[in-house]
């Protein structure tokens, strides 16, 4: 007879929050099994560059005990910042040498908090496909495989389309009205000299007539572009672009882009590789729920929102070392530190989603790029 694994503690996802989670766990003497859909660590790519702010992703870092580990890894140069024009006119363009938010790779970044884990904390190839809770407030989780475990306390950090989310409230994600087109261009200033002269050194904002690209070096010397576009919710998969035919898709997607300068029109041109479509999604501002025993969610599992406020890993990192520091505090009553997280997960993530759905409209509204340069200003930041 099969026994089903039981663990006091168990983390749905091995992003940046559930791991965080997992390594303040660890340093107080509590251990977590953390599940993840990916067959391994390097299965796909883990997204581009971070900005890590000081009084989130940072805090959460230094609760980790891995503040110099972060230092050692950022991206020296990459908090520059330009806006330019459809023309290519630059219309702004900051140093960011105060080093009050360090860019990061994300990939780099997860590497490091997986290498500060015990082997085997995370079970890869550990797709969760349902969900339920059991008699006596035990959650069992079911995999891919057919094979299944309980938890005592289950923890959502599976991202947008979380499994444990339903548990909690019905709020589910909703197309924000943008969709962007993804791309990379390899080798930059050797091989697309124009695109990386367009980009600079740290991050790009080229904006016009609510479209636009968003860019950065990374520090490989690649450069990480979005095309930014006004598109109906079906667009990536039905819309006029055929994203399955890499040069048909690039001509499509320079339709949207007539007139605009050269060196942006490159971007798409000179893509290395397959362009692929991200619609961009968020949960309804102000979401929270009811206290339910034995399950909390973090990340953009509890609070996904577009990221035009750059919150979404911050605050997962943060999360995920506040929810291990509640659980240390009240070891022998789960559902107090689960109220205690909880009470200060849900105003702060209202504001980042709040601002992140404001901040979209200041990018892609009619006032663009002009409302931007003014939040720019609102910032106080100095301009070179």
């Amino acid at each position: 007879m099969t026994t089903t694994p039981h663990h006091p503690i168990a983390v749905i996802g091995a992003g940046l929050g559930g791991l965080m989670l997992a390594r303040v766990l660890h340093t107080k003497g509590v251990e977590a099994a953390v599940y993840d859909l990916d067959a391994s660590p390097t299965a796909r790519p883990q997204g581009g560059m971070l900005d890590m702010h000081e009084e989130s992703g940072q805090a959460a870092l230094r609760a980790a005990g891995l503040y110099d580990a972060f230092r050692a890894i950022i991206h020296a140069g990459g908090e520059a910042t330009r806006i330019i024009d459809k023309d290519g006119t630059l219309l702004r363009e900051d140093s960011g040498e105060d080093g009050q938010r360090p860019e990061v790779s994300r990939g780099t970044l997860r590497d490091v908090l997986l290498g500060s884990l015990p082997e085997g904390t995370v079970r890869w190839g550990a797709k969760a496909t349902a969900v339920r809770t059991l008699v006596g407030g035990r959650h069992e989780v079911t995999l891919t495989d057919g094979s299944a475990f309980t938890a005592d306390l289950l923890i959502g950090a599976d991202g947008a389309w979380s499994r444990v989310r339903p548990l909690l409230t019905d709020a589910t994600p909703a197309y924000a009205g943008l969709s962007f087109v993804e791309m990379h261009l390899v080798d930059a200033d050797t091989r697309h000299p124009k695109g990386a002269g367009v980009v600079g050194g740290g991050l790009l904002f080229a904006l016009a007539d609510r479209k636009g690209f968003l860019g950065h070096r990374d520090p490989d010397g690649s450069l990480h572009v979005y095309a930014a576009l006004r598109t109906p919710a079906d667009w990536a998969v039905s819309g006029p672009v055929d994203f399955s035919d890499t040069e048909a898709a690039k001509r499509g997607v320079l339709e949207y882009f007539e007139g605009w300068d050269d060196s942006l029109r490159s971007l798409v041109a000179e893509a290395d590789g397959a362009l692929a479509a991200r619609p961009i999604h968020a949960l309804p501002v102000g979401v929270r729920w009811d206290r339910v025993p034995g399950v909390t969610l973090l990340g953009d599992a509890a609070h996904l929102m577009s990221p035009f406020a750059g919150e979404g890993a911050n605050l997962a990192m943060l999360d995920g070392a506040e929810l291990a520091l509640a659980l240390a505090a009240h070891p022998d009553d789960t559902e107090k530190a689960l109220t205690v997280y909880e009470e200060a997960l849900f105003p702060r993530s209202e504001r980042a989603a709040a601002e992140s759905a404001a901040n979209l409209e200041v990018c892609f509204g009619p006032g663009t790029p002009q409302s931007l340069l003014d939040l720019m200003d609102s910032y106080g930041l100095d301009v070179d």
